[in-house]
């Protein structure tokens, strides 16, 4: 559901008034059977206010753009959290998930990491698992954000499948170099250079935490022939 524009009124009320104008001067120049010229300075003046409304209201139409439409993402509420995972971590992940859902236009937060999903929560997709895409891969590649502001016009939307299917924008953040927290947004362009700033600031926060309470798991030795 599209949520109201409360200021589409504002935005139309200099058209509706120039035009209004405009078309009672008109009425009045053709129904005066005598034109004096003080009258016709008058009806120039008119005509030129009218238009300057006019104007300004088409101004104001791309200066104050409409806000984008939000959706209801279809999927059913839910918070999947793995349960072997240290307590720490559980109430770290439990902490920047609400943080993120209650604070912000994220609707669906994933954290991926060590080739583990450990949460889900929020509107949850059709999938649990995640299998790492291009762009997922990239981040955990180069540690660096990708923001895709209306999900619906790039290609690469098809490796999101663990999001819901309507999910109109996704924030990608690292989470070091081992995971990636992926949020959907329930409209698209709605996050704010603020609300980066604050999902990185949290990103951090939660990479470090991880890094720390989830060591690594030691690497095998090479198989002997």
């Amino acid at each position: 559901m599209a949520r109201p524009d409360q200021n589409q009124v504002l935005r139309r009320l200099p058209i509706v008034v120039g035009a209004l104008g405009g078309t009672l001067l008109f009425i009045n120049r053709i129904t005066t059977p005598l034109l004096s010229e003080s009258q016709s300075r008058a009806d120039a003046l008119g005509v030129i206010l009218s238009a300057l409304l006019i104007l300004t209201g088409l101004l104001w139409q791309r200066i104050q753009p409409k806000s984008p439409e939000v959706v209801t993402l279809i999927g059913e509420e839910g918070f999947d959290l793995v349960e072997q995972l240290p307590e720490a971590v559980q109430i770290e992940l439990a902490w920047a998930s609400h943080l993120l859902l209650t604070n912000t236009a994220t609707r669906s937060v994933v954290v991926y990491y060590d080739g583990t999903v450990l949460l889900r929560r929020g509107v949850l997709g059709p999938k649990e698992t995640l299998v790492p895409g291009n762009i997922v891969q990239r981040i955990l590649d180069k540690q660096k954000p990708v923001y895709l502001v209306n999900l619906s016009i790039y290609p690469g939307r098809i490796e999101f499948d663990y999001l819901p299917p309507n999910t109109q924008g996704v924030i990608c953040q690292p989470l070091g170099d081992r995971g990636v927290l992926i949020l959907g947004a329930h409209a698209p362009r709605s996050y704010t250079q603020q609300d980066e700033a604050w999902i990185t600031g949290i990103a951090e926060k939660v990479g470090d935490s991880l890094s720390r309470l989830l060591p690594p798991a030691p690497a095998q030795p090479p198989s002997k022939p």
